[in-house]
């Protein structure tokens, strides 16, 4: 019924989102003689945070239409190289005939849309073969299509590497937050299997590898309830007409009121600046606000039991991080990684996942230390280990350089 709810206040609420849209573009008419008073400016702006904060937020796109590759613009093209009911494999395609190495970068599926991560894609396209995984909102999936767990994630992570290792070149794996853990296992399945597909390296960035390391928020969270409290509060059932009417989820509405509330002063002294900004005209710093909440606030819905798998293998039992982690009862062995590159990368002020929590994966490997590097990026949170300006100037760098020796080595 909460899902319900949600939806039917969204369609109460659709009426006066319209009159507010409707008084807005009368009071920003430039025939209105009163356009530019402060009062006009006033209205305008709360008529304009009011419908913000009701309309929905649709899957913002990428935009990534060009790159500069030896100092030259380069078209880019986005397509879809494979797809899966629960995921796409988005290509990045660069017009261009350099053979620069091929990397997949693995978006979280935590609530946000890859495109979170364009920042992350930009700064790699310059000199790389860019594809990123691009998970599609459970509530768009038919029940038809089955259900997507951990084990079914990490079907797909080894899927997509033998994809991209089909032309017998191993790709570079980066994997973002959430994805480290399946992409772990992945890995040590290929490496089990001694699979010719397996990446050549894989870098983790800020991933809760081992989450009884400097616990944050989110940890505490997952561990202070048992199970059954999460699948008896945060599990729904998606409503019609949804393509994946009946999937039951953990909804896109719930995760977001969770992050809001993590940084609740943050955001309210955001929208004040915003209203203030809206008055005063600033048009730079109310569309600087427009963008980041634009993706922000996009969320999609994810399956139940990937969810709770997530939490009770992931936060509660630290399946990975004990050796305990079994992929449909088969046992995962990271020893068995011997010729995998591995880079970890965490923020010193990350509030989600704790400093050691990534580097844990170095302990559960056996990869030559030659072949393995951590790095700890000073001054930056969560999102500034994979955006931003220390991403562009530190991280971005070391990563590339790091991606170009285990290619070398792979080759070798």
């Amino acid at each position: 019924m909460l899902y319900h709810a949600y939806e039917m206040t969204h369609a109460m609420v659709a009426p006066m989102r319209i009159a507010a849209q409707l008084g807005q573009q009368m009071l920003n008419n430039q025939t209105n003689p009163l356009v530019n008073s402060y009062g006009a400016r006033v209205s305008s702006a709360g008529l304009e945070m009011f419908i913000n904060a009701t309309r929905r937020y649709a899957k913002p796109e990428f935009g990534l239409s060009s790159t500069v590759i030896d100092g030259q613009d380069v078209p880019v093209v986005e397509e879809i190289t494979q797809a899966l009911p629960f995921c796409n494999l988005l290509h990045f395609r660069r017009d261009t005939t350099r053979q620069d190495p091929k990397v997949l970068i693995i978006a979280p599926m935590s609530g946000h849309y890859a495109t979170l991560l364009r920042g992350t894609v930009a700064q790699m396209l310059p000199e790389h073969d860019v594809y990123i995984t691009d998970w599609v909102d459970a509530r768009d999936v038919p029940v038809a299509s089955g259900g997507f767990d951990l084990d079914d994630y990490t079907d797909y992570l080894v899927e997509f590497c033998r994809t991209l290792g089909a032309d017998g070149q191993r790709a570079a794996v980066i994997a973002v937050c959430q994805p480290g853990v399946p992409m772990m296992v992945a890995a040590s399945l290929m490496a089990q299997d001694n699979d010719p597909a397996r990446p050549a390296s894989i870098t983790l960035m800020g991933s809760p590898i081992d989450t009884a390391k400097d616990p944050q928020q989110p940890n505490e969270l997952a561990s202070s309830r048992p199970l059954s409290w999460f699948r008896n509060n945060v599990i729904v059932s998606v409503p019609w007409p949804n393509a994946g009417f009946m999937r039951k989820v953990y909804p896109g509405f719930l995760q977001l009121s969770g992050f809001m509330s993590m940084n609740a002063e943050k955001h309210v002294d955001a929208h004040k600046a915003q209203f203030k900004n809206l008055i005063a005209g600033d048009g730079d710093s109310t569309e600087a606000h427009r963008r980041f909440y634009d993706e922000y606030m996009a969320v999609m819905d994810l399956t139940a039991e990937y969810y709770l798998q997530t939490i009770e293998r992931v936060f509660q039992k630290r399946l990975l991080a004990v050796g305990q982690y079994r992929y449909r009862d088969r046992p995962v062995d990271p020893a068995a990684i011997t010729d995998i590159a591995l880079m970890t990368v965490e923020g010193e002020r990350d509030d989600i996942t704790g400093r050691g929590q990534t580097a844990a994966a170095h302990d559960l490997v056996s990869t030559p230390a030659e072949m393995r590097q951590h790095y700890l990026q000073s001054g930056v949170g969560h999102y500034g280990v994979f955006n931003g300006s220390r991403w562009r100037a530190h991280i971005q760098p070391r990563i590339a350089a790091f991606i170009a020796a285990a290619r070398a080595g792979a080759d070798g």
